[in-house]
């Protein structure tokens, strides 16, 4: 399972290591290409079994072209070393075409390439750590889906809670969800298994899954942008027409992440329908889907920017009094509660190349943003006010009515032998009492 987390982990990074190709797919591609090159140059070259001179081979690193006696082949180092050190790409490897057959590659993969250093001493340090952040990431996704599943349920149950901030919070809380759902369907479908089989999948089940998994990330996305904007206007709009707004923020929530989705899987499914479409060696067709998602990201930190510009006016100003510490502090508490809501960890890493800090980038992006959505569950529902206080008075109501079902069992117990529940009992109760009420009245005033 160790061999193949790297790319899954990579293929999750939708920024911009999902372009990314682990190791044992970059060899078992290497290999099929070296194949087809050595049949062709047989082809050229009219070589066959009892030509004389060294055939073609992969060697489980690299690719040999076949050579005649004397012939000394110089090859650069594999893609994988690459990765690592894009400057092995100007490095080569030789060999020497004998009579009696290759020799011994010159100088030795481990000295030209970094063979020993990256494969030998680092591999169980590697599968140790993508191991620790494949449990990190679903222990953090498994949080949020609880926490937020939780949030939507209260979110829906009280309808005193119906409003356009908190609906705009409900789309969040269910792209946060349908990501997290994503993310262990692709776990589960692609690299359940013990082996590399992931790398040659091309079923339409398959490509529907990453289908589905980039557009339940980029949603995610979208409705972080659209949170921004929502609080942004909100700030600087004196008259806000909020409902009839929400059909524009649903309509570009999901509407925008559909449509860019579709693009790339019609590009993808014309141009570069090789696999199960879970790695993007196409630069150009990847950014269909990154564009969109880099974009909502920069706007976000621009709208971020702005309203601590004008929160930092608000809580200045002589009509907010405090001091200015307190000042401070409130502004403080409120830009560490729009971090997450904005998604503003995610400019850190928008435009540096996939191959600097990936370790980092992984335990950031995935360790800690699959705890993004408890977060936003928390600060935006369990720790509102509204939701505490109406929660607050739905269980005192709760606990009257109990009361007043258990108190009315002991004073009636006819009545509540008979098969009459709490609800019935009570509302016996008040229509006596009325009645009762009524009797007593004087005619004249019932008249009145």
């Amino acid at each position: 399972m160790a061999s193949i987390l790297p790319a899954c982990l990579a293929a999750l990074l939708l920024l911009p290591l999902a372009a990314a190709m682990h190791s044992d797919c970059m060899f078992k591609q290497e290999q099929a290409q070296c194949l087809e090159k050595i049949r062709k140059a047989n082809e050229q070259m009219g070589l066959n079994a009892s030509s004389l001179g060294c055939p073609g081979m992969w060697d489980n690193i690299t690719c040999w072209k076949p050579a005649r006696v004397g012939e000394i082949v110089l090859v650069s180092c594999p893609k994988f070393f690459q990765i690592f050190d894009p400057d092995q790409g100007m490095r080569v490897v030789s060999r020497n075409c004998t009579k009696d057959g290759w020799s011994e590659p010159f100088p030795h993969y481990f000295e030209a390439c970094g063979f020993d250093e990256y494969n030998e001493s680092e591999s169980g340090d590697q599968n140790f750590y993508y191991m620790s952040v494949k449990a990190l990431y679903t222990v953090g996704y498994s949080t949020s889906l609880v926490s937020l599943t939780t949030a939507m349920v209260i979110l829906c149950r009280f309808r005193k809670l119906h409003c356009t901030r908190n609906f705009i919070h409900m789309n969040l809380f269910a792209s946060f969800m349908l990501r997290a759902i994503s993310v262990f369907i692709k776990d589960w479908i692609l690299y359940e298994e013990q082996d590399n089989n992931h790398c040659f999948i091309s079923t339409v089940e398959c490509k529907a899954i990453m289908v589905f998994f980039h557009y339940c990330v980029v949603s995610n996305y979208f409705w972080l942008f659209i949170e921004g904007l929502y609080l942004f206007t909100l700030l600087v709009e004196t008259f806000f027409p909020e409902r009839r707004y929400f059909y524009w923020y649903t309509m570009v929530g999901w509407g925008s992440p559909t449509i860019c989705v579709s693009v790339w899987a019609a590009l993808r499914l014309y141009f570069d329908n090789t696999g199960c479409w879970d790695m993007n060696d196409s630069t150009p067709l990847w950014w269909v889907i990154k564009g969109p998602v880099v974009g909502s990201i920069m706007v976000n930190f621009g709208l971020f920017v702005g309203i601590i510009f004008i929160l930092v006016q608000k809580l200045q100003s002589p009509d907010t009094g405090g001091n200015e510490s307190s000042i401070y502090l409130r502004l403080a508490r409120s830009t560490l509660l729009l971090i997450p809501l904005f998604g503003i960890h995610y400019t850190i890493f928008a435009f540096s190349p996939e191959y600097v800090s990936k370790r980092e980038r992984l335990v950031f992006e995935l360790g800690l943003g699959s705890f993004q959505g408890f977060v936003v569950a928390v600060l935006y529902c369990f720790l509102n006010g509204e939701v505490q206080a109406e929660i607050k008075r739905k269980w005192r109501s709760w606990k009257v009515n109990r009361y007043f079902a258990v108190d009315f069992k002991h004073r009636h117990p006819s009545l509540a032998s008979s098969g009459v529940n709490g609800g019935t009992q009570l509302s016996i109760l008040s229509k006596s009492s009325s009645q009762i009420r009524m009797s007593g009245l004087p005619t004249d005033n019932l008249a009145t």
